[in-house]
């Protein structure tokens, strides 16, 4: 980090903004393997906070690397400096007061407890959701043709096949996406939102 470098604080406190936007930021952090369900469940889930008033707002894996981490690619390094570059960003976001919907693989425990400490270091609420479908289903799912191509070896690194995912050890919210549909995994986090003030 260079040395040469102020921050510069708003004139907006944190807790103002919050009372004048009428909620407090948090990340909702979907992670699991590639068809999970992620996207399809963050989707929904900002659907579902914008119907309800909500200032809520969608990362996700795929669309970030067309702008912002258009620069990485899919070996460990990168892997660990794509989430980080998000969680900055989700941290931003949570920051003016947004229900921010952040879906990433993000396959290492370690990734994601680091952005974890960045929230909490920040005051900002973080809630880790593991979107959890067996490699079975994934695979018969493959939406995208990818767990094909990297049965092939046409695909190098690719999580659950020929590069690790850790599954987190104490998630805030666990969904089986093979044993619920969209409309019931969003039920469950609008659920725990509301149950801990959120919403």
């Amino acid at each position: 980090m260079a040395t040469n470098i102020t921050f510069h604080p708003g004139s907006v406190g944190a807790s103002e903004r919050s009372e004048l936007l009428k909620q407090k930021g948090i990340t909702v952090w979907l992670t699991g393997l590639s068809a999970s369900g992620k996207s399809t469940i963050a989707c929904a889930l900002e659907q579902t906070l914008l119907h309800q008033g909500k200032f809520a707002y969608r990362l996700d894996g795929d669309n970030v690397r067309f702008g912002l981490n258009k620069d990485l690619g899919f070996d460990e390094d990168s892997r660990v400096e794509n989430i980080r570059r998000i969680g900055e960003v989700a941290k931003l976001f949570s920051d003016a007061s947004c229900f921010t919907i952040a879906a990433f693989i993000s396959p290492y425990r370690l990734d994601r407890n680091a952005v974890r400490e960045l929230h909490e270091k920040a005051n900002l609420a973080f809630v880790e959701v593991f979107v959890d479908a067996p490699l079975g289903i994934v695979e018969q799912r493959d939406p995208k043709g990818l767990y094909r191509k990297a049965r092939a070896g046409e695909i190098k690194e690719f999580t659950g096949i020929s590069a690790p995912y850790e599954p987190p050890e104490n998630p805030e919210i666990h969904i089986k996406t093979g044993e619920c549909d969209v409309t019931q995994a969003v039920k469950m986090i609008t659920e725990y939102l509301v149950s801990h003030n959120y919403l």
